[in-house]
């Protein structure tokens, strides 16, 4: 039996210097845990000359892989480099040379997680990933093992920190985007090219591995519907709260006989609804299983230390099955065929704003546009516009398919007396 497991740590930034923190400070639990000693061997950086403040030893740091991934000492590869194709590449090549791996890399696990899952299999490796998901949030090890036995239907969730601090700035300290934005980047909850969180690409990566995950099928970056924070207009806000809602930027994945549907959008939530009260960085996921009901995890979803203990969480998971023996027993291939819900079969409620002349009938003819395509409306309010010379409606719809929905959002764009579609969201937890 081994008396000391041995990692190579691929990344030193603020995940990686973490998991040090973390592994250094909490030496005596782990070791108690195991049974055994866990050491860091090898860390590979960019730049080996750079000033740290870290209890490891600057002889451990390289800038070189093949020093890490060659050294037969080392067990356990951890991937914390962040990007894509080296990345990619060195879990890839970890896994080949027998070793397990864990990483944090959401990009990665989206575009390739399958591939490499597979090959973790056939070289009877483990590939853990919890930190790829909700940073500190136990998600990945709740829906593999604590609701293994259950069968998740859906989930919704907010998957990004960085947006739900926009929001929730905008929302209860009337702040601009703009201002939003820059505190956000001021405290480091935003990159400097904030594009891939405000845009919903963060979130449709993270996704795509829950949806897989959840669903036991594939899931494909492509497969997920994107609309990003750039589609909220001034005043969505503060119309949301006044008919009782609340916008957040949230991933949904639902599966049934129709196949699977996955999307990242802006979303009204009913203030009473328990995401509604998720606020700044933190991040939860809402679960529905047949046998559980509902379910919901809530936590941090992004920061040094909480990404790190979801790190260490996979560490210690591989490092058990290593002393055991029991190292790739896990399978991950898809039990589903991947099947994707077309339109028609995307069912929801919709929260319609739009501006229209100030003229006779125009309401009558708007709702008729509706009633032609099958949608009844559940709320319909009319008020003047103080900045146009229009009215304003909203309209809030009883369930109806996106397909309906895109239709009825193209004839009301083509219609004279419409001046503008202002903005559209789906409202979620209402049937």
């Amino acid at each position: 039996m081994k008396n000391e497991i041995n990692i190579g740590l691929l990344g030193f930034g603020t995940v990686g210097s973490g998991v040090a923190k973390i592994m250094h400070g909490h030496q005596q639990d782990l070791q108690h845990k195991l049974g055994v000693q866990v050491s860091i061997k090898k860390v590979l950086v960019k730049d080996i000359t750079k000033s740290r403040d870290t209890e490891l030893a600057s002889e451990i740091f390289t800038n070189n892989l093949e020093e890490v991934l060659n050294d037969p000492s080392i067990d356990l590869i951890i991937e914390v480099m962040g990007g894509t194709n080296g990345a990619r590449d060195a879990i890839e090549r970890a896994l080949l040379a027998g070793k397990g791996v864990v990483t944090a890399n959401k990009d990665v696990m989206a575009e390739y997680g399958q591939e490499l899952l597979q090959l973790a299999d056939e070289m009877k490796c483990d590939l853990f990933y919890e930190a790829s998901v909700g940073g500190g949030i136990p998600l990945i090890r709740t829906m593999e093992d604590g609701l293994a036995s259950d069968r998740i239907s859906a989930l919704t969730g907010i998957v990004n920190g960085t947006t739900n601090f926009i929001l929730t700035k905008m929302k209860h300290e009337n702040m601009t985007y703009e201002d939003a934005l820059a505190e956000a980047t001021r405290l480091g909850f935003a990159e400097a090219d904030p594009s891939a969180d405000v845009d919903g690409i963060d979130a449709a990566r993270k996704m795509v591995i829950l949806a897989s995950l959840a669903f036991s099928t594939e899931v494909q970056l492509d497969d997920v519907f994107v609309r990003g924070l750039k589609e909220i207009q001034n005043g969505d806000l503060e119309l949301a709260d006044g008919f009782g809602y609340t916008v957040k930027l949230a991933g949904s994945a639902e599966k049934d006989e129709d196949g699977i549907a996955v999307a990242v959008e802006p979303v009204l939530f009913p203030n009473s609804h328990p995401l509604a009260s998720v606020n700044n960085e933190y991040n939860a996921v809402y679960i529905y299983g047949d046998a559980v009901g509902e379910t919901m995890l809530y936590g941090p979803g992004a920061g040094s230390l909480p990404t790190a203990t979801s790190v260490t969480a996979d560490i210690v998971a591989a490092c058990r099955n290593l002393l055991l023996g029991m190292n790739g027993k896990r399978l991950h291939s898809p039990q589903h065929e991947r099947k994707v819900k077309s339109d028609g079969k995307r069912f929801a409620r919709y929260f319609h704003r739009i501006l229209v002349k100030d003229e006779v009938g125009v309401l009558t003819k708007l709702t008729a546009i509706y009633s032609n395509h099958g949608a009844s409306l559940a709320t319909v309010v009319q008020h003047p516009d103080k900045k146009e010379s229009g009215a304003e409606l909203v309209f809030i719809t009883h369930r109806m398919s996106r397909q309906q929905h895109l239709d009825v959002m193209e004839e009301l764009n083509q219609t004279p007396e419409v001046l503008e579609v202002l903005s559209h969201y789906r409202v979620e937890g209402e049937k």
